[in-house]
């Protein structure tokens, strides 16, 4: 099939939305993609066939998304409002409120809860299968340190990121206090924060080109592990641009990753030896949102303008859609210069 793109940066799917993407995300069962827009949908697409399947219009613009299964999914959006999106009828429903925008959603297969994180300083857990209206399927509102920015689940563990560099870690069975009350270890406003597929730590990203590599364990061994590396930055006339890196993403079988940021680019790395695997070729404006498929084949890239520089002609909103080569996100091997005896 002839593409009017090239290869370089994947396959671009056609009807993306008309405004800023907040995040995209693939199906746990299928290569579908949900995508969250500032033009107040949700989108739903069969990544590989190239076809829009749905398409859910909300009062506001709508900064988070993510799969329940493969027939439903559910929707964060700046009204104020957690929805719930049923795919093959394409209706939805209001499953609950927060005080202000809700910023992210995650759904926790292991709890069979919604989590959602506001700007009005709280997280919310609800129950999906409850009645509908909020008081039967609320579960439970914990109050945060700020505005929540990024949450990111791994098991029971839950790890909220907000304002003021906060980074509270919750175990899921026991919502009544966070389990740790860290700090972010970057000096700078936190973006995303992301947890290991083999459920030991996280990785968090900064608006300043910078990942930190965190350990849930508080042995002085784990902790000795931890560290942070500058990204997404370029030289320019002896003086170094910094940008925001928006986007951390695990690849599902390596625990490789992958990182974008305003700079346009896409790179993975290998975290546990410290080395950059690949770079992507450049993206046409800021990359927002990130997602691998379900056995890590296909990457989905989203290259939209974050408003980092204010308002200003941009490049439209897109959607590519990548596959992913072996060699781009295995670890490679050590290599040591002598044999062991």
């Amino acid at each position: 099939m002839a593409s009017a793109v090239p290869a370089a940066t994947g396959r671009e799917l056609s009807n993306p939305p008309s405004d800023g993407i907040t995040n995209l995300r693939f199906s746990n069962h299928s290569d579908h993609l949900l995508v969250s827009s500032w033009d107040k949908s949700v989108r739903l697409y069969d990544a590989s066939a190239n076809v829009l399947r749905g398409e859910f219009m909300h009062a506001g613009p709508v900064l988070d998304c993510c799969f329940h299964d493969d027939s439903s999914g559910f929707s964060a959006a700046a009204d104020n409002t957690v929805r719930r999106l049923f795919f093959s009828s394409n209706k939805e429903d209001i499953l609950g409120r927060h005080d202000a925008p809700v910023r992210c959603v995650e759904y926790s297969y292991a709890a069979g809860q919604l989590i959602t994180g506001s700007w009005d300083k709280t997280l919310k857990c609800w129950d999906p299968r409850g009645a509908s209206g909020q008081e039967r399927t609320l579960v439970g509102t914990y109050p945060q340190p700020e505005r929540v920015y990024s949450l990111s689940l791994v098991g029971h563990r839950l790890v909220v990121a907000t304002a003021g560099r906060h980074v509270n870690i919750y175990d899921l069975r026991n919502m009544s206090q966070p389990e740790q009350k860290r700090e972010s270890s970057l000096k700078y406003q936190t973006r995303c924060v992301r947890c290991y597929p083999n459920g030991t730590g996280y990785a968090l990203s900064s608006v300043e080109g910078r990942v930190a590599m965190e350990f849930f364990d508080l042995s002085e061994a784990s902790q000795a592990k931890k560290y942070a590396f500058k990204c997404h930055r370029k030289s320019e006339a002896g003086r170094d641009i910094v940008y925001p890196v928006n986007a951390i993403a695990f690849h599902p079988i390596y625990g490789t990753f992958a990182t974008g940021g305003c700079d346009g680019y896409v790179n993975v790395w290998d975290g546990n030896n410290k080395k950059r695997l690949y770079q992507y070729s450049k993206y046409p404006t800021s990359v927002a949102a990130l997602s691998f498929s379900r056995d890590g084949r296909l990457l989905a890239v989203a290259s939209s303008y974050t408003f980092e520089e204010g308002p200003k002609s941009n490049e439209p909103d897109a959607i590519f859609v990548r596959s992913v080569n072996e060699i781009e996100v295995k670890p490679k091997p050590k290599v040591y210069p002598n044999p062991p005896a």
